[in-house]
C-alpha cells in the first residue's frame, strides 16, 4: 500500500475552472468511485490552497501497490482536459514524502 500527496499550482485565471471541475466530480461522483476501485485506489481526496495570491491543488491518495489503471475512458478524458486546461505545466508537481502512514491494521485488513 503505498500513500501519496502531490502539489500542483493553479494557472492563473483558471480558479473558475477548477471549479467547473469540482463541481463535475461531485456530479459525477458514481463514475468517479468506480473508477478509482478498479485502479485499487482507496482513497482519494483533492484538496485547494491559495498562498500568496497563488492557487494550488494536493492531491492524497492511498493505493494499492498492485493498482492498475482499470478506468472508465470518459471520466478519465474529461479528467485530462480539466488538468490541461487548469494544471500549471511550469511548475514541476511536488511530491512529498511519506514519512509515516498511520492506518491501523483493521482499516488495513478492510481495504485489501
Amino acid at each position: 500500500m503505498r500513500a501519496e500527496l502531490t502539489k500542483f499550482k493553479v494557472k492563473e485565471g483558471k480558479s473558475e475552472i477548477v471549479d467547473e471541475w469540482i463541481k463535475y466530480m461531485q456530479e459525477n461522483m458514481d463514475d468517479v468511485l468506480m473508477n478509482l476501485e478498479g485502479e485499487k485506489m482507496y482513497v482519494e481526496t483533492i484538496f485547494r490552497e491559495v498562498f500568496m495570491d497563488v492557487e494550488y491543488l494536493y492531491w492524497y491518495s492511498i493505493q494499492a501497490d498492485d493498482g492498475e489503471k482499470i478506468s472508465d475512458a470518459d471520466i478519465d478524458e474529461k479528467h485530462l482536459e480539466y488538468m490541461d486546461a487548469c494544471i500549471d505545466k511550469t511548475f514541476r508537481p511536488a511530491d512529498m514524502q511519506a514519512e509515516v502512514i498511520m492506518l491501523p491494521d483493521h482499516i488495513r485488513q478492510l481495504i485489501r
